[in-house]
C-alpha cells in the first residue's frame, strides 16, 4: 500500500492500457452487455497506479512498482469487469502491459507479455463462469480482436497457442508450480477454507519465478466480514500494518473506498448520501433509491447491507457469535497445567464434515482445542479416524483432572458407550443438541460469556474458523422471559465450511456450567482424584 498522493508522479503505463482496453474491448455481462468498453474516472486513476514503472534512472528501470494490487469495491460497482479487462489486455499479444523502453522525455512505451499464463481463481467451481473467467471470455467472444484467440469455457488461449488464461476453483493448488505472468482472485472476501488460503499464499510464491514477465497479482473483493479469516481480510490486515508503519511493502497497492461514519442511515437522505460515498464514480449509473429501498424491508439484515452496499466493516447479524470479539478473547501465554480440573465437549459427524474436542478449565473458563479432524476437499470415501480421536480423549483423561464429557452422539453412540464404559458413566454423558430447548440455553449462554469476555481460548485457528462459520437460526419456542431461543448451523446444508469445534466449545462450556453449579469451583478438588481414573 502507498499514500495517496506522491511527491511526484511515477511514469505509468496506465494511459497506454486504458487507450488500449476503449479500443479494443467491450463491456460485459449486463446492461450494457457488447457496447465499447469505457474506463470511468475511478478505474482509469485505479489502472494508472497498477501499471505504475520504476523510471529510466532507477536501478529496476521499467519494472513494475506493484507485484500485489487489491481492490475493495462495495457490490455492483464493475470491479469483476474491470479485472476481466486487465485479464484482457495481460494475454493480448499486441497490448502495451510492460515496459520495453523509454521516449526521450522519460515516458514508458509499453509490449505485450511473451507467452502469458494468467490464472483467475474463484471460490467455488460453480461461481468461476459468473466471475472474472467468465466475464473474459463474453468479453473477448464480443470484442474486435475475438478472431485473436482460441476460446473455450475452462481456458482462452492466443490463436497461435503461445500463452493462456484458464478458470481455476476446485484445485487451485494443483498450480503451486506455474509459470505465472498474471493472476487474479475475484471476491476474496468468501476465500475462508483453508484449501483456498493455502492456494493463495502458494500462488503468490510463483510471482517471483518469472523475473522476465515481470509478473504480478490482483485481488478484487466486496469488504470482508470481520473474524471470519478470509483472503481479503488478511489482505486488508497486511495493508494497515503497512500504512500504520509495522510491516515494510513498497510492492503491493491496496485500495478500498467504503461509506464514512458521518451518514445518518436512518434517514433516506443520509442513506442515500452513504450509498454515494461507497459507490464512488459508479453512483451515475446505480439506482440509489432502489438500493436504499433495501433497507426498508423489517426482515434485512441490516449489516449485510452495509457491508456490501456502502463497504463497510461489519459483521452480519446472521451470524451466531462476534467474531472480532472473539479475536480478542486469545490469551496468548496461558496453558491448560497438568491435572487441571476440565469439562470436555465433543461434536463431529463421521466421514463429512469435522470432528473435535474442546476442553475448558472450570477455574479460569478457558477453552483449548484438544484435537480436529476435518474431511479433506473433495475427498472420496473419507473418514474420521477413530483411533486418533480415542488416543487424544485418553490422553486427556490421563494428563487432566476431567469432571465430565459431554458428546453429540449421533454417529459416534458406540464410541461414546466405549468411552462411558471405561472413564465411568458419571464422567462421560451423551448431550444431543438436536433437543431445542436445551440447546437453545447453551448457545445463548455462550453467547453471552463471549460478549461478556468470561470466556478466554487458545487462539486456535480452526477453533476462531468455527465460530466464524456459525450461523444463527431461530427456533420456535421461547424462554421464560418469552425472549426467542436459537440454535446454530452452517450457512447451508452442504456448505464446506465447517462448524464442529464450535459446537464442541458450546457442549464444553455447558458442562463447565454444570460443573460450578455442582460446587466444583476453585478449591474443590474433582471427586474422582481418588478413584483411580487419573493414573489410567
Amino acid at each position: 500500500m502507498v499514500p495517496v498522493l506522491d511527491k511526484k508522479p511515477w511514469p505509468s503505463l496506465g494511459g497506454l492500457v486504458c487507450d488500449w482496453i476503449e479500443e479494443n474491448l467491450v463491456f460485459g455481462p449486463g446492461d450494457l452487455r457488447g457496447q465499447p468498453a469505457k474506463v470511468d474516472d475511478e478505474k482509469r486513476g485505479l489502472i494508472f497506479r497498477m501499471y505504475e514503472v520504476h523510471s529510466r534512472t532507477h536501478a529496476e528501470a521499467g519494472r513494475r512498482r506493484f507485484r500485489r494490487v487489491a481492490l475493495s469495491l462495495r457490490k455492483g460497482s464493475a470491479k469483476t469487469e474491470l479485472a476481466a479487462w486487465i485479464a484482457a489486455a495481460e494475454l493480448a499479444p499486441d497490448a502495451p502491459v510492460r515496459c520495453v523502453g523509454f521516449d526521450k522525455k522519460g515516458n514508458p512505451i509499453g509490449g505485450p507479455v511473451t507467452d502469458p499464463y494468467i490464472p483467475m481463481v474463484a471460490y467455488t467451481e460453480e461461481q468461476s463462469e459468473d466471475l472474472a473467467y467468465g466475464a473474459l471470455r463474453v468479453i473477448l467472444e464480443l470484442s474486435r480482436i475475438a478472431g485473436d484467440f482460441d476460446i473455450g469455457l475452462e481456458r482462452i488461449m492466443r490463436i497461435n497457442g503461445d500463452g493462456k488464461a484458464e478458470a481455476l476453483a476446485t484445485a487451485p493448488h494443483a498450480r503451486d508450480g506455474a509459470r505465472t505472468t498474471f493472476q487474479h482472485f475475484d471476491e476474496t472476501w468468501h476465500m475462508v477454507l483453508p484449501r483456498l488460503k493455502k492456494a493463495h499464499r502458494a500462488m503468490l510464491a510463483n510471482i517471483p519465478k518469472r523475473m522476465g514477465a515481470d509478473a504480478w497479482s490482483l485481488e478484487t473483493t466486496t469488504a470482508p466480514a470481520p473474524g471470519e479469516g478470509s483472503v481479503a481480510e488478511d489482505t486488508m490486515e497486511f495493508a494497515k500494518s503497512v500504512a500504520d508503519g509495522h510491516t515494510k511493502a513498497a510492492s503491493l497497492f491496496f485500495f478500498h473506498r467504503q461509506a464514512s461514519d458521518q451518514h445518518d442511515l436512518a434517514t433516506v437522505r443520509g442513506l442515500k448520501a452513504a450509498i454515494r460515498e461507497a459507490s464512488g464514480p459508479v453512483a451515475k449509473w446505480s439506482n440509489l433509491a432502489a438500493i436504499a429501498d433495501q433497507w426498508k424491508d423489517p426482515t434485512a439484515d441490516k449489516t449485510y447491507l452495509a457491508r456490501v452496499w456502502l463497504n463497510k466493516i461489519v459483521r452480519s447479524a446472521d451470524r451466531a457469535f462476534d467474531s472480532e470479539q472473539w479475536a480478542k478473547l486469545h490469551r496468548d501465554k496461558h496453558k491448560l497445567s497438568e491435572r487441571a480440573l476440565i469439562t470436555i465437549g465433543f461434536d463431529g459427524a463421521r466421514t463429512f464434515d469435522a470432528t473435535g474436542l474442546v476442553a475448558t478449565e472450570i477455574k479460569t473458563g478457558y477453552q483449548s482445542v484438544l484435537g480436529v479432524w476435518e474431511r479433506p476437499f473433495n475427498a472420496k470415501g473419507w473418514e474420521v479416524p477413530v483411533a486418533e480421536v480415542n488416543a487424544v480423549v485418553e490422553d486427556a483423561f490421563k494428563r487432566f483432572n476431567v469432571w465430565r464429557l459431554y458428546a453429540d452422539p449421533p454417529y459416534w453412540e458406540g464410541v461414546v458407550a466405549d468411552w462411558s464404559g471405561k472413564y465411568g458413566e458419571e464422567r462421560v454423558l451423551p448431550w444431543p443438541t438436536y433437543r431445542p430447548r436445551p440447546m437453545g440455553h447453551a448457545v445463548r449462554a455462550y453467547f453471552n460469556v463471549i460478549a461478556t469476555g468470561e470466556l478466554s481460548h487458545d487462539g486456535n485457528a480452526d477453533f476462531a474458523r468455527h465460530i466464524a462459520n456459525a450461523f444463527r437460526r431461530d427456533l420456535r419456542i421461547r424462554d421464560d422471559k418469552g425472549e426467542v431461543l436459537w440454535t446454530v448451523q452452517k450457512e447451508r446444508p452442504d456448505s464446506p465450511n465447517k462448524i464442529d469445534l464450535g459446537v464442541a466449545g458450546i457442549l464444553s462450556w455447558e458442562a463447565r456450567t454444570d460443573a460450578i453449579a455442582a460446587g466444583m469451583g476453585e478449591t474443590q478438588p474433582s471427586p474422582y482424584e481418588t478413584r483411580g481414573f487419573l493414573s489410567l
